[in-house]
């Protein structure tokens, strides 16, 4: 008989890794980074094959996961988006002291 998973138990969430955001069990990858790559026109079977340490329906668990939170997601995403472009200002105003 085969081995049955409950989706439920693939994403995961705890304060002590990650800084709580979700990911995927058993793993260090963010449901943000399936997203991204999902965002950039990969499928599940590309993510998948990209990132062989998952199996195709932990990626489809974390793209369930997005549709499911999207808001939450977005809005992470954003917000580490903004903190890229911050301290890029940062490092590129700290150049040009330096220069």
């Amino acid at each position: 008989m085969p081995t049955l998973t409950d989706i439920g138990t693939l994403i995961i969430r705890e304060p002590h890794l990650r800084g709580g955001i979700p990911i995927i069990a058993g793993t260090a990858t963010s449901v943000q980074r399936i997203v991204v790559l999902y965002k950039q026109g990969n499928n599940a079977e590309e993510i998948a094959a990209d990132l062989d340490h998952l199996t195709l329906a932990q990626v489809y668990a974390a793209l369930t996961y997005y549709h499911a939170n999207r808001a939450e997601i977005e809005a992470d995403l954003a917000a580490e988006q903004a903190e890229y472009e911050r301290l890029a200002a940062l490092n590129k105003l700290k150049m040009q002291e330096t220069a």
